[in-house]
């Protein structure tokens, strides 16, 4: 198993969510831990939202990573596929603005259909990012091998999820929301690449920049 560790100094991510909550569930470990880098700078773009999602989503995403940014658009849950223009465009949109060095999003073959148009859309809005695409566990049974893995300790994955909790409480009431759920599937992905715990992300097709032959 290869080892990729970015380059010391600043680190720009965007993380992008077609629901609040989609975000911190996917990569709300791995923000954990970028969140210690000397420089990293974190900002959010959820599509949708109502009112008190809107402002869950706004004061969540800063508890993971202090002073991360947090947009929530408009968009219609659970209809985006008939509304892609609108999708497309808000997304250029952001490229105009946003140059980051790496973008989170969902899996392209997300059995939900607003994160899968969001995932699909992402790479190619920015195309010299690197994507990585996030996992949600759900009822549809879509989790597929990942290709990337971001190991974590117990105490990260556990502050995840008592973030996650502190965060949310529009969600506690939902057969899926506990902690047996995250903390099993990072349990499993921790399995996977040798550690106690971590979180998977899917990629297909990433830039290697070995740089010149020294010898």
């Amino acid at each position: 198993m290869m080892t990729f560790r970015p380059a010391p100094g600043g680190l720009s991510v965007l993380c992008l969510g077609a629901h609040p909550d989609d975000i911190e569930i996917g990569c709300g470990g791995l923000l954990l831990t970028l969140a210690h880098r000397p420089v990293t700078t974190v900002s959010a773009v959820v599509l949708s939202g109502t009112p008190e999602r809107r402002a869950e989503a706004e004061a969540a995403l800063p508890s993971f990573v202090p002073g991360a940014s947090v947009q929530v658009l408009d968009l219609p849950d659970g209809r985006m596929p008939g509304r892609w223009e609108d999708v497309k465009l808000a997304l250029q949109e952001l490229a105009s603005v946003h140059s980051p060095d790496l973008i989170l999003a969902p899996r392209v073959d997300d059995a939900h259909q607003d994160h899968r148009l969001l995932g699909q859309l992402a790479a190619t809005s920015w195309r010299s990012a690197v994507v990585l695409h996030y996992e949600i566990p759900k009822w549809d049974a879509d989790l597929t091998p990942p290709t990337h893995y971001v190991p974590l300790s117990e105490e990260q994955a556990r502050r995840k999820v008592a973030l996650l909790h502190r965060g949310y409480p529009s969600q506690h009431g939902r057969d899926w929301w506990d902690e047996e759920l995250f903390l099993g599937v990072m349990r499993l992905r921790g399995v996977e690449c040798r550690s106690r715990y971590a979180e998977a992300f899917h990629s297909h097709k990433v830039l290697l920049d070995l740089g010149p032959d020294e010898s």
